[in-house]
């Protein structure tokens, strides 16, 4: 019995950790994180249709400028998925287009000062008519890095200058897959503690039904 009891334990303990362990790691990366995949040649060429991305879930003051993130504008784009796009500007910040336009320095400026893209497609920073926008207090100034084939705050001039709410933001784009997959981890060594906890549950239960080995107080032949 007192193996039996011991395998009990032992059971319980494994069993409860894995549980645990698988719980607050899927958890933790259903809240923490956003799986997406490109759907458009907007960002190219940072990123390419297909491309697999993940988004961590920050705050709103997390957010700043040169953050690629995935927000949602059903009212924009029809109930589409998250649209994923770069933070020019934030709060407060005047976005003016453009400097040296219609030369290969042409530049976007932030608070007058022009903006060094070295990611947008072909060097083109606009694309489209001049603007200047100064972005409200708690909403974002978004463009895609493929300046002449992405339909971004400079579509929608009309809707607070174009720009998007920060409370709209579902994730900040990462290229560290670092955490997701210490995380998937811990889930399949938790998976794999909770299925050695029942192991380990059915052998204390055998060994408790098995009969104690019968005590011979004399030999068979007397």
């Amino acid at each position: 019995m007192e193996e039996a009891r011991r395998l009990q334990v032992t059971a319980w303990v494994v069993g409860l950790v894995g549980l645990a362990l698988v719980v607050g790691s899927v958890l933790w990366l259903r809240t923490g994180y956003a799986l997406s995949a490109v759907a458009s040649e907007s960002m190219t060429p940072t990123y390419a249709v297909g491309d697999r991305i993940v988004a961590e879930r920050v705050d709103a003051d997390q957010v700043g400028r040169g953050d690629v993130v995935l927000y949602s504008a059903p009212e924009r784009y029809y109930d589409g998925p998250p649209v994923m796009q770069r933070v020019i500007g934030v709060g407060g910040d005047r976005i003016v287009c453009c400097v040296g336009t219609g030369t290969a320095r042409e530049r976007i400026t932030v608070n007058g000062r022009p903006l060094s893209e070295p990611y947008v497609k072909g060097g083109i920073a606009n694309g489209m008519p001049p603007y200047d926008v100064t972005v409200p207090e708690g909403r974002l100034f978004v463009l895609g890095d493929n300046r002449l084939n992405s339909r971004d705050s400079r579509s929608f001039a009309a809707d607070h200058g174009g720009t998007v709410p920060v409370g709209a933001v579902v994730g900040r784009v990462t290229d560290s897959y670092a955490m997701p997959v210490l995380l998937a981890v811990a889930t399949l060594l938790g998976f794999l503690l909770a299925l050695a906890g029942l192991v380990l549950g059915v052998a204390a239960r055998n060994v408790r039904r098995r009969p104690a080995a019968r005590l011979t107080l004399w030999p068979e032949h007397f």
